[in-house]
């Protein structure tokens, strides 16, 4: 496994992540927050980390103290300091946040939220004034909250400093060069979980493959995105140790796209295939 990193992509803004604008418009909203946690969940390699580094470089301003805590460092931030992890040297995430509270810091960012000390010591630092954002590794955006009582967080103190949750993935995009339309079968429809009635006469898209993709029918990626605003009533849910199925049917109530809703808007808008749609949801 080769990982290339590319040091252009620092320099997105949230702006160029390819966030709906509902979306942005939370994620600016929360960022610029005094204090909460906003986490960023996802598996490895769905762009986490370049969605964080683009809410640091909106931050990343004259008068305000920045630190973070990764590993490794990715990418560096001229105004933004960052430690690496350095487990045989015992600076583990939790020692280097632990030593990051008594620097005064405004926000702080840890790599990833692996264990019960450091989501203990991200929620006292969100309790004591910080805005603190992360990582983790689940599958959707309410899976993070049962994420983090399950290593052990008390739901009441998870409840009053969790602020938002972005889930998100990355698909492969359609090549505009050998782009073509097609009418899915009813199997893939179910597979999606879509009413063929809704869709009918609305053309999905593929690639055929040609010298600009290298016949792979594909060319760059895209993010899909779903995102939980926390609310009084999720709030509550938390207090009460909802389940997984019942944080879900909150959110959903209370209208948030999920991330197959959101990759099949990316199927009908011709950006991506059915493929990749049920591979990454």
């Amino acid at each position: 496994m080769l990982r290339v990193l590319d040091q252009s992509s620092v320099r997105l803004e949230i702006g160029q992540i390819g966030l709906p604008a509902s979306i942005q418009t939370g994620v600016e909203g929360i960022i610029q927050r005094p204090n909460g946690i906003f986490i960023v969940t996802g598996p490895t390699g769905s762009g986490k980390t370049t969605s964080l580094y683009s809410c640091l470089k909106a931050l990343n301003a004259t008068g305000s103290k920045l630190l973070t805590v990764e590993d490794p460092v990715e990418y560096e931030i001229d105004g933004v300091m960052q430690v690496p992890v350095n487990v045989a040297a015992g600076l583990t995430f939790a020692r280097a946040l632990r030593t990051f509270l008594r620097q005064d810091p405004d926000i702080v960012m840890v790599g990833e939220i692996r264990d019960l000390e450091t989501a203990q010591i991200a929620i006292q630092a969100s309790l004591t004034g910080h805005l603190v954002l992360s990582t983790l590794h689940t599958n959707d955006a309410p899976g993070a909250v049962t994420r983090l009582v399950d290593l052990g967080i008390e739901p009441f103190l998870l409840a009053s400093t969790l602020e938002a949750v972005l889930a998100q993935r990355l698909v492969r995009r359609v090549c505009p060069s050998c782009k073509a339309a097609f009418a899915p079968s009813a199997g893939v429809l179910r597979q999606l979980g879509v009413d063929p009635v809704a869709v009918h006469g609305r053309p999905f898209c593929s690639g055929r493959g040609c010298g600009e993709c290298d016949n792979t029918g594909y060319k760059g990626r895209l993010g899909i995105f779903e995102y939980l605003r926390m609310t009084d009533s999720l709030r509550e849910l938390v207090v009460q140790r909802a389940s997984l199925v019942g944080l879900r049917q909150v959110t959903r109530s209370e209208g948030m796209t999920t991330l197959r809703e959101a990759g099949l808007q990316a199927i009908l808008d011709g950006e991506t295939t059915t493929e990749e749609v049920l591979k990454y949801t």
